[in-house]
C-alpha cells in the first residue's frame, strides 16, 4: 500500500506488513476500494472524506468505536461512494446485501461464502466470481 494512503487513514488497522483484516470480506472490500482509487474512480482524500462520515454517522448512532466496526464503517462509505458516483443502484445494492446475508447464514463455518450467480448477475456484476 502506497504510503500516502496509509497516512491519509490513520485508523487503519495495520502491522509491520500493511494492513491487517480479521475477515477475509474485509480484505475483499478493502481490495475492491483500492482497485477503484487506481483505476480514477475517485481521489484518495475524497475516500477518507467519505469513510470519515460514514464513521461519524456510526458514533452519532452509538457504535462504541472499539475497533471491531472499522470495515463495517468502510463498506459503508464504499456503498456511499459507488452510489454517489453513479456505479450502484440503492436497489441492486439492497438485493445485494440481502443475497449475501443469506449466503453468509448458509455457509457452514470456515468456508467461503458465495454468492449465487444470479445474484450477481441482479446487482450487475455477473463476472465478479470468475
Amino acid at each position: 500500500m502506497k504510503a500516502g494512503l496509509a497516512a491519509a487513514l490513520p485508523a487503519l488497522p495495520c502491522d509491520a506488513e500493511g494492513p491487517v483484516f480479521a475477515e477475509p470480506w474485509q480484505a475483499q472490500v478493502f481490495a475492491i476500494t483500492l482497485a477503484l482509487h487506481e483505476r480514477g474512480v475517485f481521489e484518495w482524500a475524497e475516500w477518507a472524506q467519505q469513510l470519515g462520515e460514514a464513521i461519524r454517522d456510526a458514533q452519532r448512532a452509538g457504535d462504541p468505536d472499539a475497533g471491531e466496526t472499522y470495515y463495517r464503517h468502510w463498506l459503508v462509505a464504499l456503498e456511499r461512494m459507488l452510489l454517489r458516483k453513479g456505479l450502484a443502484e440503492p436497489l441492486s445494492l439492497a438485493s445485494l446485501r440481502q443475497s449475501w446475508q443469506v449466503a453468509a447464514e448458509r455457509t457452514p463455518h470456515g468456508e467461503p461464502i458465495r454468492l449465487p450467480r444470479s445474484a450477481l448477475e441482479r446487482a450487475g456484476l455477473g463476472d465478479a466470481q470468475r
